[in-house]
């Protein structure tokens, strides 16, 4: 059995982690200075902490448990600023988005923990390219049940999700002409994208501990997928945006998915996400982003992912106003993405432009 701690945090509790990259201050490409970052924030008083990632050139800021979206915006903010200093006083500079526009991602140093090497001797050159960064929410569940019901209902909607957080169209020094290159490097793991369909959460842990008896991942952990239960924490995590660079955006994809979990589970039983359509959507999105034609989540129609994005925030507002989460949602403009905002200044300018771009908006600017 999985250790579980669904219903032991208030209804519909927030905890919001970051994936955010280290860069040299000078030449702004990546930089391997993690352990120097957390060694910094030991022992300290922060609304978190700070951890290592795969790639020792990325920091994972983790918020504790938060009554609300403001509260773990308010955190998040507090976290970067803790990062920006720690990584000052080592010459480095912090910086928020999917990913580094022109740094090679296979030339990375893999952070120095036992677990992150064994995997990259087990996934080989799928896990060295995972120099991608991602904003995972996670939303207290009642129960596990509640939790398969949330996921169900929310993952119809998640493609949207990630074409307005799309903040990646960059890789390698290319512009890859996707708007997400994360979201398609992610898909190279194995176990990544949607879950498979579970009649229950009986049938997802059974489904987990085969994986684990078969030798084939070391715990539920080690499931990529964009969407999946987090037994320990008794959340429902959610990882399909792409990191944004306005910390008032992760506020509000936040707040989104605060209330969209909130919206599903207090709502008709959501019948199983179509995951044909969802395959669909989900390269659609990361593809062209807000201008995205999708399969609407009832299935009958198509619709861009910006028409749908308004659709969604119209969805969720009462709840966000239930929670006292509705202003944040103000940020999202689903017309455009921050990717948008990358390739606008990268128009007649350099990539190191757009890296200088991102590391300055990545403390306290607005989108």
């Amino acid at each position: 059995m999985i250790e579980q701690h669904f219903g032991e945090s208030s209804p519909w509790s927030l905890g919001v982690e970051e994936e955010v990259m280290i860069l040299d201050a000078e030449t702004l490409a990546l930089s391997p200075g993690v352990a120097a970052l957390v060694e910094w924030a030991e022992g300290r008083d922060l609304p978190g902490v700070l951890k290592m990632e795969l790639l020792a050139s990325m920091v994972e800021l983790a918020t504790g448990v938060c009554s609300s979206a403001t509260e773990a915006c308010e955190a998040m903010a507090a976290l970067r600023a803790c990062a920006a200093e720690a990584a000052a006083e080592n010459g480095l500079v912090v910086a928020a988005a999917g990913t580094h526009a022109f740094s090679l991602p296979t030339a990375q140093q893999i952070a120095p923990d036992p677990r992150y090497l064994e995997f990259v001797k087990y996934a080989g050159v799928s896990a060295r390219r995972q120099a991608v960064c991602g904003l995972h929410v996670h939303v207290g569940m009642a129960s596990p049940e509640t939790c398969m019901v949330a996921l169900e209902g929310v993952l119809a909607w998640l493609p949207v999700v990630l074409a307005l957080s799309a903040n990646s169209p960059f890789l390698a020094g290319e512009e890859t002409g996707l708007v997400s290159s994360r979201a398609e490097v992610l898909a190279q793991l194995p176990r990544a994208a949607a879950p498979p369909v579970f009649g229950s959460y009986e049938e997802w842990e059974a489904f987990v501990e085969r994986f684990v008896r078969l030798g084939l991942a070391d715990g539920y952990t080690r499931f990529w997928w964009d969407i999946r239960p987090h037994p320990r924490f008794g959340t429902l995590e959610i990882r399909a945006p792409d990191q944004p660079t306005s910390v008032e955006l992760t506020g509000a994809f936040a707040a989104l998915l605060q209330a969209l979990c909130a919206t599903v589970v207090e709502g008709p039983p959501p019948r199983p996400a179509q995951r044909g359509d969802y395959a669909q959507n989900r390269w659609a999105a990361l593809r062209f982003g807000p201008r995205a034609e999708l399969i609407h989540p009832d299935g009958e129609r198509t619709a861009t992912a910006a028409e749908l994005g308004q659709e969604l925030l119209e969805l969720v507002s009462p709840a966000a106003r239930e929670l006292g989460s509705d202003e944040l949602l103000q940020a999202l403009d689903p017309s455009r993405c921050e990717g948008d905002r990358q390739l606008e200044v990268r128009r007649g300018r350099s990539l190191e432009a757009v890296v200088a771009d991102v590391a300055e908006r990545t403390l306290g600017s607005k989108p």
